[in-house]
C-alpha cells in the first residue's frame, strides 16, 4: 500500500492530552503533525477575561486555522495527526458559545455558513480518535499546566463542552471513531498506557498491516 496515507484527528475537551498524543504520535510512527494554535492565538487569553467580546472572532481565527491544516493534509502525500479537528469548532465550542448566549445569532449564523462552505473542500481524517475525559480530571489536567488564561474557565463552561462532545461522537458519521475514555491513562509516563492506545488505533483503523509498517525504526 505504497500510496497509501493515514489522517487521524485527536477530539476532546480541553485539557485531555490531544497535543500531548499528538506529539506523541508524530515522533513514533513518523506522521507529519498539525498541532491547534494556541501560542501564537492574538485571541485565547482576552477570550478567557471576556467570552462575550471575543467568542466570534476566536471561533474565526480556530476555523480558519485548522480549515488550512486540514487541507495541507488532504493535498499533501505523508500520513498526519492533527490536535482537535475542524468539526469540532462547529459541532462542539461554536454551538456552547451560541447556546450559553456568548455570540450572537447572526455570528453564529454566519459562522456557520462558512463552516459548511470550508466542509465541502475537505476530506474526513480516516479516523477520529476521542480523548473523553469527566470534568474532575479535566480540571486536574488544566490545574497541572498551569495557563495563565485558562485558571479561571468555569466548571459549567467544561461540563458543557464535555456533553457536546458526547452528543457530537454519538452522531458523528463522516469516518471512523474511536472513544476512549481517558481518566485512567496516563501516555505520557507510562508506556504500557501508550501502547494500550496505539493498538487500539490499530484495530479501529483496519488497516494494521500498512499501520505497523509506518513505524519509524528506532
Amino acid at each position: 500500500m505504497p500510496n497509501e496515507k493515514i489522517f487521524i484527528a485527536v477530539a476532546g475537551n480541553i485539557g485531555t492530552g490531544k497535543t500531548t498524543l499528538t506529539q506523541m504520535l508524530s515522533e513514533r510512527y513518523g506522521w507529519t503533525p498539525h498541532f491547534e494554535a494556541t501560542q501564537d492565538n492574538p485571541y485565547l487569553a482576552d477570550f478567557y477575561q471576556d467570552m462575550g467580546r471575543w467568542s466570534f472572532p476566536l471561533q474565526i481565527f480556530f476555523l480558519n486555522n485548522r480549515f488550512q491544516s486540514h487541507r495541507n493534509v488532504s493535498l499533501g502525500t505523508s500520513s498526519a495527526v492533527q490536535d482537535r479537528s475542524i468539526y469540532e469548532d462547529a459541532n462542539i465550542f461554536a454551538r456552547n458559545l451560541y447556546e450559553q448566549k456568548l455570540m450572537e445569532k447572526r455570528d453564529y449564523d454566519n459562522y456557520l455558513d462558512l463552516y459548511s462552505v470550508m466542509c465541502q473542500f475537505l476530506t474526513p481524517p480516516d479516523l477520529i480518535v476521542y480523548l473523553k475525559k469527566s470534568l474532575p480530571s479535566l480540571q486536574n489536567r488544566i490545574a497541572m499546566r498551569g495557563r495563565d488564561y485558562e485558571k479561571n474557565i468555569p466548571s459549567e463552561y467544561l461540563s458543557n463542552l464535555n456533553r457536546y462532545y458526547d452528543d457530537w461522537m454519538e452522531n458523528y458519521s463522516l469516518g471512523k471513531k474511536l472513544i476512549i475514555p481517558s481518566d485512567e491513562l496516563d501516555f505520557l509516563n507510562k508506556p504500557r498506557d501508550f501502547e494500550y492506545l496505539s493498538e487500539m488505533i490499530f484495530e479501529a483503523l483496519g488497516q494494521r498491516d500498512f499501520f505497523l509498517q509506518s513505524i519509524k525504526p528506532e
